[in-house]
């Protein structure tokens, strides 16, 4: 089925249109988007949620929390993506961050391709743990919901991009109830132990 890709806030697209067209391409830590012939275009605009971790150890009636952080494109050179642009909320609105390239950009597209093969028709997003250095493609079952509100469901599924934490499979779909418990345990810290001196 296809994915139901929302559209970005129309700023945080004339932004990263804006960044393409300026030094800040020449600029970029990102070797492939500097060598890159002919027209750049984003694409693809994903929400960047972030898990709350605090909230995480005492989940309010088991919902997670999540905060919009941004808004993530794929940046296409020919037939691929070479680079990724970010887009932060500032005061005065939607904004540029950086371009970045690395190996969340192949596997954010294999992901992608993934959830396109699938029977159920999601939104994606973008689910990040910090903590943890994870990312995921988290697959909404709400079409229609607001892209940048909004908390992972018990049945959405999430897809760990690779590199993904020991002990967690990358590119295989986990349920939001299935896989929250175990990133839970491990951003507990462990007890302390009591000397016996």
């Amino acid at each position: 089925m296809p994915l139901h890709v929302s559209a970005a806030p129309a700023p945080a697209l004339r932004s990263v249109l804006a960044a393409l067209g300026s030094p800040a391409v020449r600029e970029a830590h990102t070797p492939a988007l500097r060598s890159v012939q002919g027209p750049l275009s984003p694409e693809l605009p994903l929400p960047v949620h972030v898990l709350d971790v605090r909230d995480q150890l005492v989940p309010p009636a088991g919902t997670p929390r999540t905060r919009l952080a941004g808004w993530r494109f794929l940046i296409r050179g020919g037939d691929r993506p070479v680079a990724a642009a970010d887009t932060m909320l500032t005061p005065d609105g939607w904004a540029f961050s950086h371009f970045f390239e690395g190996p969340y950009l192949a596997s954010t597209e294999r992901a992608l391709r993934q959830a396109e093969a699938m029977p159920s028709r999601y939104q994606p997003r973008l689910l990040s743990v910090p903590e943890l250095y994870m990312l995921t493609l988290w697959l909404h079952g709400d079409t229609d919901a607001d892209p940048a509100a909004g908390s992972p469901a018990a049945t959405d599924l999430l897809v760990p991009l690779a590199p993904a934490p020991p002990g967690i499979a990358p590119h295989l779909p986990y349920r939001v109830a299935d896989l929250l418990p175990v990133l839970t345990l491990r951003l507990v810290p462990p007890p302390l132990l009591e000397s016996t001196a």
